[in-house]
């Protein structure tokens, strides 16, 4: 493919391959009701292939642990790279789902699709999102509504944080566990960067995909931190707007720390 190094042919031949041989046991395991086992491996492969080396701090949910993730968002690279600690699902916008390959993708790794433009979509989503919990299932909420230029976190948005009450389902005594993730792409080959380097990774705005695909599997290695907060209980007694907020602050500290390169106490 032109404007790919030889060693980047070497990584996308991979994907592709491993893709084909993923697809059919991950179509059986859907039908058998467990889905996440071959979706994990998947993502493991894109990180490998595309030299993902991540650093994470503090605690994801447990496989089989029910909670709400909620993360910043800064490119389509997030999703593999959350998607190797454990076995979840994603909350996305609609039009993903009519992308070519991605969006089949996205299904077959259950993802929960949510159309913003229309009018109660975000109750309906709420309560699939609910249904999961419920069900003992983590799943991962964008929370910013769209990706960043990977320099600053923008605001999280509370509504759909409302799955979570829908969990309860009329229980008062019951709570569900927020996890505050913050996403931070530090640099290449170990190298620390800065401002412009954590741009560069980003995908938003106006950014077309296959450019940007071609850049990063160019690149031969990617430096990214997750950080893990502390896990919110968020029950009756808990709003989603308060729970949003800690969500935030968590966030925002994580990335001073990651930008700054302090260590954690």
């Amino acid at each position: 493919m032109k404007g790919l190094r030889p060693g980047a042919v070497a990584r996308l031949a991979l994907i592709v391959f491993g893709t084909l041989v993923l697809i059919p046991p991950q179509l059986v395991a859907m039908r058998l009701g467990r889905p996440y086992y071959f979706t994990r491996l998947f993502q493991k492969l894109v990180c490998r292939s595309f030299g993902v080396r991540i650093v994470m701090h503090g605690r994801p949910p447990a496989p089989g642990e029910s909670g709400l993730i909620v993360a910043n968002h800064i490119s389509w690279l997030d999703i593999p790279v959350i998607g190797t600690t454990g076995p979840l699902s994603f909350v996305a916008k609609a039009e993903v789902a009519s992308w070519p390959v991605i969006g089949w993708l996205s299904k077959l790794q259950r993802t929960v699709f949510i159309d913003r433009m229309r009018r109660g979509a975000t109750a309906g989503v709420a309560s699939e999102m609910g249904r999961r919990l419920q069900d003992g299932q983590a799943v991962v909420l964008f929370a910013e509504g769209t990706t960043g230029d990977g320099t600053r976190i923008l605001p999280l948005r509370s509504s759909l944080l409302g799955a979570a009450h829908e969990a309860l389902r009329g229980d008062d005594e019951a709570e569900v566990t927020v996890y505050p993730l913050c996403i931070t792409y530090i640099g290449f080959h170990g190298l620390r960067g800065g401002r412009v380097e954590r741009s560069a990774l980003s995908w938003y705005g106006d950014t077309e995909l296959a450019p940007h695909l071609q850049a990063m599997i160019n690149s031969g290695a990617i430096d990214v931190e997750l950080a893990w907060g502390e896990p919110i209980r968020m029950g009756r007694k808990l709003s989603r707007k308060e729970a949003t907020r800690l969500a935030e602050i968590a966030i925002r500290r994580a990335r001073q720390e990651a930008v700054t390169g302090r260590s954690r106490g």
